[in-house]
């Protein structure tokens, strides 16, 4: 009995599909979602590691990982912190519904300063003075900044794949500062926060 070409790649092609499909059953995938703007364009962390904002986290960078437990941390300048303990499972897709709750203690300052930002990737979290504010994208273009304290204030920009940029500016009251920059790749794909 002679067994056909066609047939033979039919089979061949319906085990690697299996294959495949086994390999995915390995990790679990955790999908985010968030009702507003602000849950949108908050900060993601999990395990100490920051994966990038809420809403960019989906299709080809959707969130993959081990079986375990894992520390979720999402993040908002003025906001308190969401975080949970996500417990996954190998093949199993969770969903988080994220809500981010105003920070009482938060305060605008009475006078201001401005820093406007001009940063590739666009997607790199942004630190003042140690403390997670947003995303570089939320701080540029039209109408958009960082609104700050006058003072010594140090600021870094950080992206897994992606030297982390750090410079520190004095701010006069009302100043408009504007921080233009390109990070470097790394070969160093985690990502730590600044102290």
């Amino acid at each position: 009995m002679r067994i056909r070409p066609v047939a033979i790649m039919a089979l061949w092609f319906a085990l690697a599909l299996r294959l495949v499909g086994e390999g995915n059953e390995v990790l679990g995938e955790l999908q985010l979602d968030g009702a507003t703007r602000v849950e949108r364009t908050s900060g993601v962390w999990i395990d100490g590691q920051y994966l990038g904002f809420l809403d960019e986290l989906k299709g080809s960078k959707k969130i993959l990982l081990l079986p375990g437990t894992h520390k979720l941390s999402v993040r908002q300048n003025g906001y308190v912190d969401f975080a949970r303990d996500v417990v996954l499972h190998a093949g199993e897709k969770q969903v988080v519904r994220v809500t981010m709750a105003k920070d009482a203690r938060y305060v605008m300052p009475a006078v201001t300063s401005e820093i406007k930002m001009s940063v590739n990737p666009g997607r790199a979290a942004v630190f003042l003075d140690g403390q997670f504010v947003g995303h570089a994208d939320e701080f540029g273009g039209i109408g958009k900044s960082l609104i700050v304290a006058p003072g010594h204030r140090k600021i870094s920009l950080s992206l897994p794949g992606y030297q982390t940029f750090s410079t520190e500016v004095d701010l006069a009251p009302n100043q408009k500062f504007v921080l233009k920059t390109d990070l470097v790749k790394s070969g160093k794909p985690q990502m730590e926060e600044p102290e």
